[in-house]
């Protein structure tokens, strides 16, 4: 079973960027497929992005489309999210996600807050 823990998360002005990083340990993530989500206040977790086990293929949600991506090195077992052109909506937990024959594995998350 993979063990996930994501970092990387801190204050950040609008218009800024950072590097969410998800390191796992357990098992190797290229048995993966890879996904970022988010959770804001008082709103229900969203789906941000995700990435076929090898890497051939990303898939965004409409609200970071063109600013965030999402990249993975198997051979490390790290998956990384990119996220440039933060705005306050940005703000929220993110939480790397591992899914595999149904089964959904979750690290704790890190938090991200966009703010002047």
């Amino acid at each position: 079973q993979v063990q996930l823990v994501e970092s990387g998360g801190g204050l950040v002005q609008p218009g800024g960027s950072l590097r969410l990083s998800c390191a796992a340990s357990g098992d190797d993530i290229g048995n993966y497929a890879m996904h970022w989500y988010r959770q804001a206040p008082g709103k229900e977790r969203e789906l941000v992005g995700r990435i076929s086990r090898f890497g051939s293929s990303t898939d965004y949600s409409d609200s970071v489309k063109g600013r965030f991506t999402i990249s993975r090195d198997n051979g490390e077992n790290m998956v990384y999210l990119q996220m440039n052109s933060l705005k306050p909506e940005d703000t929220a937990m993110y939480y790397c996600n591992a899914e595999r024959w149904g089964q959904k594995y979750w690290g704790k998350g890190t938090l991200v807050t966009v703010s002047s």
